[in-house]
């Protein structure tokens, strides 16, 4: 049987698919690929065959990959660090949970940046994905595996990502699949390995608007274990696929198009609007001045949560130790240095500095209230706008020769777009829009809190365009 089939199709047929023949050629694919591109930390031994008997709920067996810094219980979680090489859960993180509750059978844990710190996924202690359309490129970060799957398995599957500042959105972008960043607090955060706990999302990746609509329905909710989570949202988000556009109103923020922006990306970002535009949608340019702030604010206050963070890994209750062979400060030390990477010791350097007394108020207060301004600045474009677009990155997926000449702080520059969004906690969607020099360009719907509803339409709406 051939099983390139999408997800909706894959669910139609389920009852009669034999998943024993179906994941041993699904496993052999994703070998061939994880081979090719480093899409995986680690891959599932072949499910039981218990476990494919367990297939009822609205995934019904189908196949999905969760980033490594989710715990799944009894499949090893490095968050792509070394200092957790050898970290295996023993237990579900509630996502991981619900997927299993539905019927869906986890394939493996995709490659990431470390702790999720990176832009291109190239900070990984493990394997560094590569785009599957050019492999000489980067697939984006941090959840650059999760991303690179989805556009590379010709087989049904669906993606969990996760992201801080845009971890969802710039390799959905830069790999040319759909990519849902929700509402911060929709999905439970509750066996995540956190970067920084006021910022983390958990979303899904998937080849179409109405896989990640099915995915965000299995993992929304509230959740007891996790009180930032929201008391409301969730159900079934397949409802707003088919409801019309024409009429909704669209802003266009001019500072997302603006110095740093490719203008061939731009022009690709206006074409979509355009097109919405003849689908019956009205647009506006707004401006969001606060967007220049916020690449400053947010380094500063995810800096500053994630070097509280990784404080726990310091060879004594978690992850890598060593013989304590000397005092208890030289002990730690060592370990954190030996084990940790290049790019999570800066940003541990730059959180803790943010902290220190005397530069507290100077930097993370000062952060904090630009961030107030930023959420209070979307509250407003959303009293008149039903959703915003922008393009997802100011450029196409860079060449790792490119990537290996920039400096930190470029590296962070190109986080521009997606920062401001995910400082305010607002859910977004990345949706390809055209392409440039054969690379895909994203268009980046963002809407005001839990109206992923309207993202899902809008995105529907373009993908049938």
């Amino acid at each position: 049987m051939n099983y390139r089939m999408s997800v909706s199709e894959f669910l139609e047929k389920a009852d009669s698919i034999n998943l024993q023949d179906f994941y041993s050629k699904l496993f052999t694919r994703v070998a061939q690929l994880d081979q090719k591109y480093g899409f995986f930390v680690t891959v599932a031994e072949k499910p039981h065959k218990d476990g494919l008997k367990k297939s009822q709920g609205k995934l019904k067996g189908l196949p999905v990959s969760v980033k490594d810094n989710i715990c799944v219980q009894g499949m090893r979680c490095t968050a792509g660090s070394r200092i957790l090489e050898s970290y295996i859960p023993p237990f579900d993180s509630t996502v991981a949970a619900r997927i299993k509750k539905d019927g869906g059978l986890i394939i493996g844990k995709t490659s990431q940046d470390e702790f999720g710190f990176g832009t291109f996924c190239v900070n990984s202690a493990f394997n560094v994905p590569k785009n599957p359309i050019d492999s000489t490129r980067s697939c984006g970060g941090s959840s650059g595996g999760a991303a690179g799957l989805t556009a590379a398995l010709d087989m049904p599957h669906i993606a969990i990502g996760q992201s801080t500042g845009g971890s969802i959105s710039a390799p959905a972008s830069f790999c040319g699949v759909i990519g849902l960043t929700p509402t911060y607090g929709l999905v439970s955060r509750y066996g995540l390995i956190d970067y920084a706990n006021s910022l983390d999302k958990i979303g899904p990746i998937g080849r179409g608007v109405e896989d990640v609509a099915l995915m965000l329905s299995v993992i929304a909710g509230h959740d007891p274990r996790d009180f930032t989570t929201v008391k409301k949202g969730g159900g079934t988000y397949a409802k707003y696929l088919e409801k019309p556009v024409k009429g909704m109103r669209i802003g266009v923020p001019k500072d997302y198009f603006g110095e740093g922006v490719d203008s061939r990306v731009s022009e690709q970002v206006w074409r979509g609007i355009k097109a919405l535009e003849s689908e019956g949608m009205k647009y506006t340019e707004i401006s969001l001045p606060m967007t220049r702030h916020s690449l400053s604010a947010y380094y500063i206050i995810a800096c500053a949560e994630a070097s509280t963070n990784l404080a726990k890994f310091c060879g004594m209750r978690y992850g890598a130790e060593g013989p304590v062979e000397e005092s208890f400060n030289e002990y730690f030390s060592g370990v954190r240095s030996g084990y940790f990477g290049e790019e999570a010791k800066r940003r541990i350097l730059l959180g803790t500095y943010a902290r220190m007394a005397g530069f507290r108020e100077k930097f993370y207060l000062k952060a904090l209230q630009v961030r107030t301004l930023i959420i209070r600045e979307f509250r407003n474009a959303f009293r008149s706008h039903d959703v915003l677009i922008a393009p997802t990155m100011p450029v196409i997926a860079p060449k790792f020769s490119e990537i290996a000449k920039l400096t930190p702080v470029e590296n962070y520059m190109m986080d521009i777009l997606t920062v401001a969004p995910n400082l305010a906690g607002i859910p977004m969607l990345s949706i390809p829009c055209g392409k440039v020099s054969g690379m895909p360009v994203g268009l980046h719907i963002m809407g005001d809190y839990l109206q992923e509803g309207k993202l899902l339409q809008v995105g529907h709406a373009f993908e049938g365009i």
